[in-house]
């Protein structure tokens, strides 16, 4: 017996856990040494050179050296391969300095480092060997005749800026924050012995993709252009449709690690400034570390993140972007991101296509109607089918009623599960065919349409009734233009199945009613989110279904915007000249 208590003895004093009472480490007692834990290196000559690189405001040195050290410890030069430093000397004026560049291999055009950067200023020419002083040429209005007169020596960093450099966009900085940024950026920087500051050079040449067709907004009769990820590309498709020099983009960085560059867009002469001061306000008290994409900024900038409907519109046409641009909102571009984001949005934004504006107003109006009916369809369809079929029988014509019951007598589930088994298999196939190659994905609509549709209704798992149910839900739910509305009606549609499912009609009208509610109370950037209608504007013809274009004279008093009238009364005016050959 002594042995085993011997034995349970040893196996647990190996498994206990017992405290040292020293420790090769102490922890500090008072606030001195608590700031030396903090930072070893502070006061320490010999380690001067390798401060943290969270001093975002230090400065360039004249000091060739140490600024070359600050740049390598920065980028891990030892062990970063696509960092490329080149050290070389330049000759201004017939003097020789030490010089370095540095930039990141495949985000810049070599070719123009070598013959505008390298050539200009490593061999001698008659810019760097010049000497003398510079005389300017200038003209004088009042005398009406030319003057010759000679300008003092420009200093180090102006000559070679302005002399020595054959480069359009040529930049003086002298933090390091700011030039890492734009080496980050696909810039090239140039350091020169005894100058405070850099040269920052833009010599982008990095791969991207060309401009492609849209392909989730499709349209008939439009542009056939799309966003791509590349900001500056994005930025020049919107500059060429506005053509007009009041278009303002404004460039912010988000983001404390990845710096992503944002650009927010707005007409100045027709945009409201409140609007656009919200916008920025918001974009610049975003504390995070990275941005990736358009839809992460939806996310952290809309009024209420919590809610499922889409307050902020995402557009991936730069006609889009325009139209809302010249109506007065203001429209934000990601770089890395092929979509747009316009705000503020109204639940109609969402319903309606940038074909509405070059179809005939009676056509658009048709399609309009047909989105509005779509949606209560993929909204309501199921929760009226269970209601009915459950709790209000006598709706249903008799012969209507026969049909069904047949039709489900076979079926070992309550309507309940056969819906939701249907709806989450339906869900299962749209997710797998957006998920598989495209050369396959045409099999997995056959498979779940008709393979596993016909095996289900022939097992007598489901009804007949119930797959055309479900195939008309899907089907309007496709017929919804913006993508994410769509994601929210088809969430949506299983809570109302429910309450029809519980309480009949009661139930969907309670559920209509706390929804419209909600609606009410939703914003985008101070816009109501059922605007026009709630609260009801002034101007009418501002709505959801079109008017004649002759009649579309003003634009929406919602946003306040700083040009209320984008027509004359009569724009026709060619109308109103009578014939011509009579004029003649």
């Amino acid at each position: 017996m002594s042995d085993s208590n011997n034995k349970l003895s040893s196996i647990w004093n190996l498994f206990k856990y017992t405290p040292r009472k020293n420790y090769e480490f102490s922890l500090p007692e008072t606030m001195e040494e608590k700031a030396i834990l903090d930072n070893p290196y502070e006061n320490k000559d010999e380690f001067s050179e390798l401060k943290p690189l969270e001093d975002t405001n230090k400065k360039v040195n004249l000091s060739l050296k140490q600024n070359l050290d600050f740049i390598k410890s920065s980028y891990n030069y030892l062990i970063n391969s696509d960092i490329k430093i080149r050290e070389f000397i330049i000759n201004v004026r017939n003097k020789q300095y030490n010089a370095f560049i540095i930039f990141i291999d495949g985000m810049v055009e070599t070719i123009s480092i070598n013959q505008f950067i390298l050539q200009t200023l490593m061999l001698k020419n008659k810019s760097n060997t010049y000497t003398g002083n510079i005389e300017e040429v200038s003209y004088s209005p009042s005398k009406e005749k030319f003057k010759l007169q000679k300008k003092e020596k420009l200093s180090l960093s102006d000559y070679i800026s302005q002399a020595l450099i054959p480069q359009a966009d040529v930049k003086e900085i002298n933090i390091f924050s700011e030039i890492i940024d734009s080496v980050n950026s696909g810039g090239c920087a140039l350091f020169v012995d005894t100058i405070d500051k850099a040269f920052v050079v833009d010599t982008k040449g990095f791969e991207k993709r060309s401009i492609a067709p849209p392909q989730n907004e499709l349209v008939i009769r439009g542009p056939q252009e799309a966003f791509i990820e590349n900001i500056r590309t994005n930025t020049s498709l919107i500059r060429r449709g506005v053509n007009n020099e009041n278009l303002v983009i404004e460039n912010i960085n988000v983001g404390t690690v990845s710096k992503t560059k944002c650009a927010i867009c707005y007409i100045k002469d027709i945009a409201n400034d409140d609007l656009v001061a919200e916008v920025k306000y918001r974009i610049n008290n975003l504390s995070i570390d990275y941005l990736l994409s358009s839809g992460h900024l939806e996310q952290l900038i809309s009024d209420n993140p919590s809610s499922s409907l889409p307050q902020v519109l995402s557009t991936e046409r730069p006609d889009t972007s325009i139209t809302y641009l010249l109506e007065g909102r203001v429209v934000v571009l990601i770089n890395g991101s092929p979509y747009a984001l316009v705000m503020p949005a109204n639940i109609f934004d969402f319903l309606t296509s940038i074909e509405d504006t070059n179809l005939n107003y009676k056509f658009a109006n048709l399609l309009k109607f047909l989105r509005v009916l779509a949606s209560f369809i993929t909204l309501f369809l199921p929760g009226i089918y269970i209601a009915i079929t459950t709790f209000h029988q006598e709706l249903l014509p008799t012969e209507l009623l026969f049909s069904i019951t047949s039709a489900r007598s076979g079926v070992p589930f309550p309507i309940i599960v056969e819906i939701f088994l249907m709806e989450i298999s339906f869900e299962l196939i749209r997710e797998a065919g957006l998920r598989v190659p495209a050369s396959i994905g045409s099999t997995i609509g056959i498979i779940g349409a008709i393979v596993l549709g016909e095996a289900s209704v022939s097992a007598n798992l489901v009804s007949p009734i119930l797959i055309i149910i479900v195939a008309v839900t899907g089907i309007s739910s496709f017929a919804i233009p913006n993508f994410s509305l769509s994601f929210h009606f088809r969430i949506t549609r299983f809570i109302y199945t429910i309450l029809g499912a519980t309480s009949g009609f009661l139930g969907i009208s309670l559920g209509i009613f706390v929804y419209i509610g909600l609606l009410c109370s939703l914003k985008s950037f101070g816009v109501s989110y059922l605007t026009p209608y709630v609260p009801l504007t002034k101007i009418v013809n501002t709505g959801y279904f079109s008017n004649p274009i002759w009649k579309r004279e003003k634009r929406t008093d919602t946003l306040n915007t700083k040009r209320l009238h984008k027509q004359e009364h009569i724009s026709m005016k060619w109308r109103q000249g009578g014939n011509i050959d009579e004029q003649n």
